[in-house]
């Protein structure tokens, strides 16, 4: 087995990688799990431009297994690039008790907290599942997170990566009412912005829902 390299059209720049991966390629997601098994065991390192697609293809198509292993990774490099790699990918896939125990390891003291906002962000982009999941666990940590950030850019990154991409109107009251209920320095503009971003989606689901849901069926997907 040979990597590829930067001008290949394979996984190249990682988007391949990525994309492929977490869209069920498993030609894909074979080759990104060799690469990663031979990393882990002292083998041919994964070239550092691809990396994180790797690691984030490896873990949404694995279990328990594979999130022990990027733990370990993590816990055994002090660079803090490849620690970010890994804690930005440890919230993907489909294990609700996995993204759960991501979103209370983003609070742990193995996280520096100015990375906390980017580890639950992973979680929050796990489909709607990780959207709804990372929402409850915001909320529901709220106190902390206000200490922690309010009155700076974090704050706003966190209520952005956790609320803006929902779909659905009932979501738009949930958080409307939340930011009512409480304070939020300072992110009274990305509030308002996440809002009018839920608003439009809604609004192109309404729309165009049914043509692309009919797009993808058209083509097999």
């Amino acid at each position: 087995y040979s990597y590829p390299t930067r001008r290949s059209s394979d996984l190249s720049s990682g988007i391949n990688a990525e994309y492929g991966g977490h869209s069920g390629d498993t030609e894909v997601i074979e080759k990104c799990q060799d690469m990663f098994r031979q990393h882990i065991s002292g083998g041919k390192q994964i070239p550092a431009d691809i990396r994180g697609s790797v690691y984030s293809t490896v873990r949404n198509s694995g279990g328990e297994v594979e999130y022990d292993q990027l733990l370990t990774l993590f816990k055994g490099t002090d660079l803090h690039e490849e620690r970010d790699r890994i804690q930005r990918v440890l919230g993907c896939g489909p294990n609700a008790e996995l993204r759960g125990k991501t979103l209370d390891f983003a609070l742990s003291e193995a996280v520096r907290s100015n990375d906390t906002p980017f580890v639950i962000a992973g979680v929050a982009k796990a489909g709607w599942e990780g959207r709804d999941q990372t929402w409850a666990f915001v909320k529901n940590k709220y106190p902390i997170f206000l200490e922690r950030y309010a009155g700076g850019f974090l704050f706003q990154r966190l209520v952005q990566t956790t609320c803006a991409s929902f779909v659905d109107m009932e979501k738009y009251k949930d958080v409307e009412k939340f930011f009512s209920e409480n304070k939020a320095p300072s992110a009274e503009r990305a509030i308002k912005q996440s809002l009018e971003s839920i608003k439009l989606r809604c609004s192109w689901l309404e729309r165009d829902g049914e043509a692309v849901a009919q797009w993808f069926k058209d083509h097999g997907f």
